[in-house]
């Protein structure tokens, strides 16, 4: 999606949180909406702050950042095209519990906060229907804690590879983020980060091409140590 002519009905459309809302609640949070842009590395609302609204992503990548009493970060998740963020605070009411940050230049539409929530206090079927949508969200997240704390290096980043893989649908393909974002996202060092990678590429499971780019060599052996997580 350009970064031109773009209306926040077309992000809205393709937002991952929105799709089980009926096309009139769609229709309705698109005319309360309006496009935002931001630059790479801009902050969009930080940790402890009530953010202006929900965000969907419509191009970019804005990442949402979790900040340690000793300063040290996890990335909680990327935000890419048609994926959303700040929605757990507007829908809780509560302030921020992590920061947001665009990564590169980013393009969203945003529900102001203030708005959404009216709409939720008034409708009951519009909280129904997204309910279903953020079951599926909190399901993911607890599928990442189980990710960064249960597995070992080499189970979290051949987990990382085959989503990616599944989501580009192809099996060669750039890293969409840089290493250490996706370090902090695995809870890795970058270290630990690049010799699991060069493991991978030992075992004959994927191959380091020019330009950063990854080619899955073998989708068996990289299901089997996303499940096992067999290196040591």
């Amino acid at each position: 999606m350009g970064m031109t002519a773009v209306s926040a009905a077309d992000i809205l459309e393709q937002t991952q949180i929105l799709s089980g809302l009926s096309q009139s609640w769609r229709a309705q949070l698109s005319q309360l909406s309006r496009v935002v842009r931001f630059s790479a590395g801009q902050v969009v609302f930080r940790e402890g702050a009530p953010p202006p609204g929900l965000y969907g992503v419509g191009s970019g990548l804005v990442r949402v950042v979790k900040e340690g009493p000793t300063g040290r970060q996890l990335v909680l998740h990327f935000a890419h095209p048609g994926h959303s963020f700040g929605e757990v605070a507007v829908f809780g009411n509560f302030d921020a519990p992590a920061s947001a940050e665009a990564v590169e230049d980013s393009v969203c539409a945003m529900i102001p906060r203030e708005s959404l929530q009216l709409l939720l206090k008034e409708h009951h079927d519009l909280c129904l229907e997204l309910l279903g949508s953020t079951a599926r969200w909190v399901r993911s997240l607890v599928e990442l804690i189980e990710g960064i704390v249960l597995r070992d290096s080499g189970s979290r980043v051949a987990r990382y590879l085959g989503e990616v893989a599944r989501t580009v649908d192809g099996q060669a393909f750039p890293l969409p983020v840089l290493k250490k974002d996706l370090a902090l996202h695995l809870n890795l060092t970058q270290e630990t980060l690049s010799r699991t990678l060069r493991k991978l590429v030992e075992a004959n499971v994927i191959a380091s091409l020019p330009d950063g780019v990854i080619r899955i060599v073998d989708t068996d052996g990289l299901r089997k140590i996303a499940e096992d997580g067999f290196l040591s």
